[in-house]
């Protein structure tokens, strides 16, 4: 099996952040804020560009298991992912109130963090870490 890339580590979330431009840094650190009060955890590095809080241990059926984070964002060149592990499925009405986005398999992406409403956002986040947490 496959080592996991992404893992926890000790590296300086600041030190990461603080390489991105003024406006990409500002609308990090608004997200920054939102993740840490939903999930009262301080932010790590995962892997080289995912800021992380929280973590939750899973097991697939498969016998593979290991630990994730709660949720995560990472600035990107094209856009600022978010990381929801929930998934989206029970959250369908604030996505319909979000604003410009678009998603992936796990992942929420936006252009700048005016795109969207922030109050949304910030339940969004909340939302998807009380699902986790209550799963696990």
């Amino acid at each position: 099996m496959a080592e996991l890339k992404t893992k926890l580590n000790d590296a300086s979330v600041e030190d990461f952040l603080n390489g991105f431009s003024e406006e990409t840094r500002k609308d990090c650190y608004e997200i920054l804020k939102m993740m840490k009060q939903a999930t009262k955890a301080e932010p790590k590095m995962w892997g080289t560009s995912i800021v992380g809080f929280g973590n939750y241990h899973y097991k697939y059926a498969s016998g593979r298991e290991g630990d994730w984070m709660l949720t995560a964002f990472s600035p990107r060149k094209q856009n600022l992912t978010i990381y929801l592990m929930s998934g989206f499925k029970p959250h369908g009405d604030l996505l319909k109130k979000l604003g410009k986005h678009s998603l992936g398999k796990g992942c929420l992406y936006i252009k700048h963090l005016s795109d969207v409403d922030k109050k949304v956002l910030k339940e969004l986040i909340a939302e998807s870490v009380k699902v986790m947490k209550a799963n696990n």
